[in-house]
């Protein structure tokens, strides 16, 4: 191997963790390689098709992954540089600080992480100004305590959606406007990148108004000559040295050729089942069962959250375009008269009735789908699922992956559901009083595709990081127990899901470990 094949830092993959992680990095002088499995998404106008991008599933992987009996199943999931950032809604979420505590569920123990929410909040801060979120302080009565503001004012609601946000508030809940890492300017449109469309949510943006990794954090970087990226580059294996406690080679297959390279650091960031399996693949004699598996974990605790699309029509029009301003978090952590989490409620990106047909919900007596499009409200619901040993990621003989899933800790989220039921038949319309809304539909949003195994947009926990060697695989700096130069930056680390959007967390995780290897790099 050539010295030009060997570098200071090799990080394997570009999303939230990894792109992050080089942002942070770059300025060091220290000589980094990015390792790329996909390429750019290519600018062109089917990034605004919701044809395109929902019912023909354009951008998504065509690998067939297996379930737990072996059936096929298409992941949802993207190999672009920025990952799985250039395809997401952009709502940057803190985990509640109650979430790093031990929490008892109604379906059993959600575990302590290593770390404080304390230990975390600056980066979260810095995490937050870096991707340029909006948001006000103040308003999510779960919302935890924060060192500043929001850099950025929180994007406005539009007229429906500032009417629902009043009728929620005068029936005693305490609605708020979603943290969401756009580049918007409202008080001057001119010089504003985002002019608020309504393929946002699930879409890649035209015009690179969305605060993905690519975006912020990559192209930035990449300004820096000791910074280098590898497209097409799928990382097949990584190899130890002789006395198996470091990372020697890092195996690459490109364009059909077989690629080497080596560095003194290898941070794996592949998202939280690629990580995985990484990690199964490179199995050796010294590391049987895998590499940096001697506690027999790597894989192991598959947590996605129990996520559900619902649909309120109304008798009211929805003319709302940019439709991912309000949430509502009154039942994160229980109610009145439950004493266990819920989860939390949100909407999703306007649908339109081509995204309907993808997975559309059974059609209420006079209702068509163009009509269901122009009246509904939608929103996306998250609860936590609990991490199970046997929700597990394997990969097979043949190399294909496999994802075994289970779901469970699933009455709070359907008391989640029937809260939301309640609070929708409180709102009262100025034209049709408190009859305006017709129910809830449920909406498959993963195009027909078997559930929950297909959304692995908030996949987490397969690579979980502890204090005790023997019961985690990663330590609290997320570096490998068991070999000196591997870190893992994705959401592999996460001991619990919490039930918010993972990216924040993993990007301001990335910003820690990047300042305990500026320190170590030294």
């Amino acid at each position: 191997m050539t010295s030009n094949n060997h570098y200071d830092v090799i990080i394997i993959g570009t999303g939230a963790g990894g792109g992050t992680l080089a942002y942070k990095l770059a300025p060091s002088g220290k000589k980094i390689l990015l390792l790329e499995r996909g390429d750019y998404v290519p600018r062109e106008k089917d990034n605004w098709s919701t044809r395109a991008v929902n019912l023909e599933g354009k951008y998504n992987t065509k690998e067939a992954w297996r379930d737990s009996e072996g059936k096929e199943l298409h992941p949802h999931t993207n190999y672009y540089v920025g990952g799985n950032t250039k395809f997401y809604g952009a709502a940057l979420f803190r985990l509640r600080k109650e979430d790093f505590g031990e929490i008892r569920h109604h379906g059993g123990i959600s575990p302590a992480w290593p770390i404080s929410y304390e230990e975390l909040e600056p980066y979260y801060t810095e995490a937050e100004h870096l991707y340029q979120v909006h948001g006000n302080r103040g308003e999510d009565p779960t919302e935890p305590w924060a060192s500043a503001p929001y850099k950025y004012p929180a994007v406005s609601h539009e007229q429906r959606i500032q009417h629902l946000h009043d009728d929620l508030e005068r029936a005693g809940l305490k609605p708020f406007h979603v943290p969401l890492g756009i580049r918007i300017n409202e008080n001057n449109a001119r010089k504003s990148l985002c002019i608020r469309c309504n393929t946002c949510d699930g879409h890649p943006c035209l015009l690179g108004a969305k605060s993905d990794a690519q975006t912020i954090c990559v192209d930035p970087a990449l300004e820096y000559e000791n910074v280098s990226l590898v497209t097409n580059a799928k990382v097949m294996r990584l190899e130890t040295n002789g006395n198996s406690r470091e990372v020697s080679k890092v195996i690459v297959e490109r364009n059909g050729t077989r690629e080497e390279y080596s560095g003194d650091v290898v941070v794996v960031s592949c998202g939280a089942v690629n990580s995985a399996a990484l990690l199964l693949r490179s199995a050796n004699d010294s590391h049987p069962n895998g590499l940096a598996n001697g506690s027999d974990v790597v894989g192991r605790h598959y947590m996605g959250h129990i996520n559900s699309v619902l649909m309120a029509l109304s008798k009211c029009p929805n003319p709302t375009i940019f439709q991912k301003t309000l949430a509502i978090n009154d039942f994160y952590l229980g109610s009145k008269d439950w004493d266990y989490p819920m989860g939390h409620i949100s909407f999703v990106g306007k649908l339109d009735a081509d995204t309907l047909k993808a997975g559309a919900p059974a059609i209420a007596p006079g209702w068509t789908l163009d009509l269901m499009a122009k009246h509904s409200l939608d929103f996306w619901l998250t609860s936590e699922d609990l991490p199970d040993p046997n929700n597990r990621v394997t990969v097979d003989r043949d190399g294909q992956i496999r994802v075994s899933y289970k779901l469970n800790n699933v009455e709070g989220h359907d008391r989640l559901k029937a809260q939301l039921q309640k609070a929708m038949k409180q709102t009262n319309c100025d034209v049709h009083g408190h009859e305006c809304h017709q129910g809830l539909f449920a909406r498959n949003l993963y195009l027909g595709q078997r559930l929950p195994l297909a959304a692995v947009a908030h996949q987490n926990g397969t690579v979980r990081f502890g204090d005790d060697p023997k019961t985690s695989a990663l330590d609290r700096n997320c570096k490998a127990h068991e070999v000196d130069n591997l870190y893992v930056v994705d959401a592999s680390f996460f001991p619990s899901s919490g039930a918010v959007n993972p990216a924040l967390t993993i990007m301001a995780n990335a910003l820690r470990v990047g300042d305990h290897l500026l320190e170590r790099m030294k």
